[in-house]
C-alpha cells in the first residue's frame, strides 16, 4: 500500500538537520528539532446517520535552542525556507531574554538512544469515509439489535490515524519512526423505568486487524448500558471496593501522576522522598517496558532521545523508581529515567492472581461491598493524596451483582488504598498504555444518602 504521508522521512530529517545548522550559524550553543507530520480520518455515526466526518493532516517543526543554559522555544508549521529562518531565529531571540536555568539542557552523551530498536508500531489501515461510516453503523445497529430498550445514542466512532515524527539534536541524535493508532467506540443509552443510563466500550490498536469486531462492541455496550438501569443510591458506609479493569488501571495513572518529576521537584506529591519504601503490598509488582512489539506505549527512546529500559518500578511493593525527564531528573539531583512525554507500557501484577481470576471470581473474593465501573471528577489532591470521586456501578452481597448503585461518591488515600490492594483479576485489559486486571481495595469510604 501507498504511504499515507505526503512528506518522507528523508525530508523531515533533511529539515532538522538544517535547523540545526541555522541555529548554530547564528550562535546557539546546543538545539533541538522535531519534525513531525500526522494524518488522520474520525468519522461518527448517530442513530445510524452520519454526524461527523473528519479529515485532519498536520506538519510541524518544533524548534528549541540554547545559549549556555538559557533556553528558547519556537514552532513553525510553514516548511518554507523563509518561514524556517524566522521560526530558528525567534527561538533565538526568546533565548536571548530568558532567565539562566541550571537544569536546562540537552540529555548527557551516554543517555542517547544511538541504536533505536524497530517495535513494529506502524500499521497504516486503508480505509476510506464510506468504509468507516459502514463500520460505525454496524457497531451501532448491534447495540440497538439487542434491546427495545436502547433506545438512543451518543453516538459511534471509527477513528484510524498514523504519526511520523524526526528528531535531531546538535550533539549528532538523529532518529525518528512512524506509528499508528486505530479505535472503534459505541455509546448507547437505554431506557428503563425511572430514567434513561448510558454506557460505551472501546477497542484502540497499532494495526486494524487487532480491533475488536464492531458488533461485539456494540452489543457489549448496549449491555452495560442495561445493567445500570433502575440504580439506586446507598447509605454512606465504609466497605471493600472492586475497581472493574478499565477503571483499575486510572488508578496506575494516579501512581504516574505522583511519581512523575514535574510533581516531585515542585514537592506537589505525597512521593516526595519515597523510593526505597513500601508503598503496595509486597504481592504487588508494577513492570514498564517501553519495547514491547506493537504495545500502545512503546517506544525506542523519548521525547529527548534519551534510551528507555524496562524496569520494576514498583517491586515486591516497594517503590524503585520515579519517571524523569533529562530536566526533573537535574532539579532533584537524579538521572533521567526515559520518560520525557510519560510512562511507557505498565502492568500491575501481583503474585496472588490466578489464571482463572476473572471478574466472577473477583466478585466471590469481595463477598460483599461495592463494584465500580465508572468514576466521575477529578477530587485528587497529590500533595497529600486525598481522593474523592463521583462513582456508579453495582452493589455485590454474598459474591454476586444485587443491583446498580449510582449518585454516590468513593473517599479514601491514595497512599492507604495503593497498600490496601487485596488483589489484583487476571481480567486484564490495555487502556491506553496501562495493562490492569479489576483491583480489589480493603476499604475505601462510600459517600451516598
Amino acid at each position: 500500500m501507498g504511504s499515507p504521508f505526503a512528506i518522507t522521512d528523508a525530508r523531515l530529517r533533511e529539515l532538522a538537520q538544517d535547523v540545526l545548522r541555522q541555529a548554530q550559524a547564528i550562535g546557539a550553543s546546543d538545539c533541538v528539532c522535531e519534525a513531525s507530520e500526522s494524518t488522520g480520518l474520525s468519522v461518527t455515526t448517530r442513530k445510524m446517520q452520519v454526524e461527523t466526518i473528519e479529515h485532519t493532516r498536520d506538519k510541524g517543526l518544533g524548534i528549541t535552542v540554547y545559549l549556555g543554559q538559557r533556553r528558547g522555544h519556537s514552532s513553525t508549521s510553514d516548511f518554507s525556507a523563509a518561514a524556517i529562518r524566522q521560526a530558528v531565529q525567534a527561538a533565538y531571540d526568546i533565548a536571548r531574554h530568558t532567565a539562566v536555568d541550571e537544569a536546562a539542557g540537552l540529555p548527557e552523551e551516554e543517555e542517547l538512544e544511538r541504536s533505536p530498536r524497530e517495535l513494529d508500531l506502524f500499521h497504516p489501515w486503508e480505509l476510506d469515509t464510506d468504509g468507516a461510516i459502514a463500520i460505525a453503523r454496524r457497531a451501532e445497529q448491534a447495540a440497538f439489535s439487542v434491546s427495545k430498550q436502547i433506545v438512543n445514542s451518543e453516538g459511534a466512532n471509527v477513528h484510524t490515524g498514523c504519526d511520523q515524527f524526526v528528531l535531531a539534536n546538535s550533539r549528532g541524535f538523529l532518529a525518528g519512526y512512524a506509528q499508528s493508532r486505530h479505535s472503534i467506540a459505541v455509546t448507547p443509552i437505554a431506557r428503563g423505568r425511572g430514567g434513561m443510563q448510558r454506557d460505551d466500550w472501546y477497542s484502540t490498536a497499532r494495526e486494524a486487524s487487532h480491533l475488536g469486531a464492531p458488533e461485539a462492541i456494540g452489543e457489549y455496550a448496549a449491555r452495560r448500558a442495561l445493567a445500570r438501569l433502575q440504580g439506586r443510591k446507598l447509605r454512606t458506609r465504609h466497605c471493600p471496593v472492586l475497581m472493574e479493569a478499565p477503571v483499575a488501571s486510572g488508578l496506575i495513572g494516579h501512581f504516574v501522576q505522583a511519581a512523575s518529576g514535574g510533581a516531585l521537584y515542585r514537592k506537589a506529591s505525597f512521593l516526595v522522598d519515597g523510593l526505597g519504601k513500601d508503598l503496595f503490598p509486597a504481592h504487588v509488582t508494577i513492570r514498564e517496558d517501553p519495547f514491547i512489539r506493537g504495545g500502545m506505549g512503546s517506544s525506542p527512546f523519548d521525547e529527548e532521545g534519551v534510551r528507555g529500559r524496562a524496569r520494576d518500578v514498583v517491586a515486591a511493593g516497594t517503590l524503585h523508581g520515579y519517571f524523569l525527564s533529562c530536566y526533573s531528573a537535574r532539579k532533584l539531583g537524579m538521572k533521567s529515567t526515559g520518560n520525557a512525554g510519560g510512562s511507557h507500557n505498565l502492568e500491575l501484577r501481583s503474585s496472588r492472581t490466578a489464571p482463572g481470576d476473572d471478574l466472577p471470581a473477583m466478585l466471590r473474593r469481595m463477598g460483599t461491598g461495592l463494584l465500580v465501573t465508572e468514576l466521575i471528577g477529578m477530587g485528587i489532591d497529590y500533595v497529600n493524596g486525598d481522593y474523592s470521586r463521583g462513582a456508579s456501578g453495582f452493589w455485590v452481597e454474598n459474591g454476586a451483582i444485587a443491583y446498580p448503585v449510582e449518585e454516590i461518591t468513593i473517599a479514601g488515600n491514595l497512599r492507604k488504598m495503593f497498600a490496601g490492594i487485596v488483589a489484583v483479576g487476571a481480567d486484564t485489559i490495555v487502556r491506553g498504555s496501562k495493562t490492569c486486571g479489576s483491583i480489589l481495595i480493603d476499604s475505601m469510604t462510600v459517600a451516598g444518602s
